[in-house]
């Protein structure tokens, strides 16, 4: 009965072992399987981020205080001068925000225009910034309400190697024309 004891832990250990290899053996054939497609999004990336018009960057670039090394590009749609004074998001606010979602080359795979009429609105989808990809979090609290923005979020502020459903492929940069409509439910810096 001791022995059997013993083994149980070191059984269960092993298969522990076993997948963590098999897990680190999966990423490594997502990375191969999707290389042309990983590249082909890095590049979009850095040509948005390096794409100037008139002589002047389209993009700004954002990068948390919490996170430097976090980076997404943003291009304001609307005059931010007219925004001047408007809330911005915190964290757990909740917000109420219009949005089409697209692949790096065009390609829809979301939109809050699609999603039923919410109380507050019609195609309004309500989030909290810190409940959505981290891309969205770090845009989102740059805006201020009534802000129309263009933004372009790496894969790895988005879904990562696993992609999300069958519409987004691991390692997809993602293009979101969003507007911050509202933030029905603030919170207050304590």
């Amino acid at each position: 009965m001791s022995k059997l004891r013993l083994l149980l832990p070191v059984a269960a250990c092993m298969a522990v072992f076993g997948m963590s290899l098999s897990s680190c053996n999966d990423d490594n054939d997502v990375w191969d399987k999707y290389e042309n497609w990983r590249i082909a999004n890095e590049e979009f990336f850095n040509e948005q981020r390096y794409m100037t018009e008139n002589g002047a960057n389209v993009y700004q670039v954002l990068s948390p205080t919490w996170n430097s090394s976090a980076t997404v590009l943003i291009r304001y749609l609307n005059d931010r001068s007219k925004t001047v004074g408007n809330l911005s998001p915190m964290l757990t606010s909740t917000v109420a925000v219009k949005y089409i979602g697209r692949l790096y080359n065009g390609v829809p795979f979301d939109s809050s225009y699609l999603q039923p009429a919410t109380p507050y609105g019609d195609s309004l989808f309500l989030t909290t910034p810190g409940s959505v990809i981290q891309g969205w979090t770090i845009a989102l609290m740059d805006m201020r309400v009534g802000d129309s923005a263009r933004v372009v979020i790496p894969y790895n502020l988005a879904y990562g190697s696993s992609g999300s459903g069958a519409l987004i492929s691991p390692y997809s940069t993602l293009v979101f024309d969003m507007k911050l409509v509202d933030i029905p439910f603030y919170e207050v810096r304590p």
